[in-house]
């Protein structure tokens, strides 16, 4: 169900105002009670998103806590994101777009593999992102810490047989979702680099990643 709620926090007031290219990673440390917003400048690119306890990363968000949790499938305002240990990482507290994907994981040369062609194997995907931007912050993380990620701005419906479909976004250019961080959480993200399925209207482009010490 779509929950639209628009924020009150002034663009100004951030401490951090980013802007992200299309198709690469991504990893900062949000302090607790901080808020993150991301922003779909140009409509329909997929932001796949995995957060970690920032002070113990074996503690991880967790899509079978988080939808258990809220009794449904997609993320907008009110959900609450949940780690492998049942605590609560984050509260989506703003979201214009309405409608975030949980189930349809990160793309990696294996599924662009089955997907699409064999071809497209060497293909750069949000997983090989995941694995760079950890490699590169030499924190000691790396294959064994990925988890089930959030598809921020994709549309991945479910049929009524039980399979999953990717279909042109639902959102647009300068939607966004924001998040108030419950813990101390590190942010990993892959702007997704997808250019064989409408997810992003097969054109990644940069996102803008806003962070506010508290709410104003």
């Amino acid at each position: 169900m779509q929950t639209l709620k628009t924020s009150t926090l002034d663009a100004s007031n951030a401490i951090l105002d980013y802007l992200h290219p299309a198709g690469e990673g991504w990893l900062y440390t949000l302090k607790r009670g901080q808020t993150l917003r991301i922003v779909d400048l140009e409509g329909n690119q997929a932001v796949d998103t995995i957060f970690y306890n920032a002070n113990d990363t074996e503690e991880s968000y967790s899509v079978t806590d988080t939808l258990q949790r809220q009794g449904g499938i997609y993320l907008s305002t009110g959900s609450v994101l949940v780690s492998n240990r049942g605590n609560p990482m984050l509260t989506i507290v703003a979201d214009t777009c309405g409608r975030h994907d949980t189930l349809g994981g990160a793309c990696a040369s294996e599924s662009n593999t089955v997907r699409y062609a064999t071809q497209k194997k060497f293909m750069h995907s949000c997983r090989d992102n995941y694995l760079l931007t950890l490699a590169r912050a030499d924190n000691g993380m790396g294959k064994r810490d990925l988890v089930p990620n959030i598809n921020f701005f994709m549309n991945v419906p479910v049929t009524p047989e039980g399979g999953l479909t990717f279909e042109d976004g639902v959102s647009g250019p300068g939607k966004y979702v924001e998040m108030r961080a419950e813990m101390d959480v590190l942010v990993l993200v892959s702007n997704c680099p997808q250019l064989n399925n409408p997810c992003n209207a097969y054109n990644p482009t940069p996102v803008q990643f806003l962070i506010w010490d508290s709410v104003q």
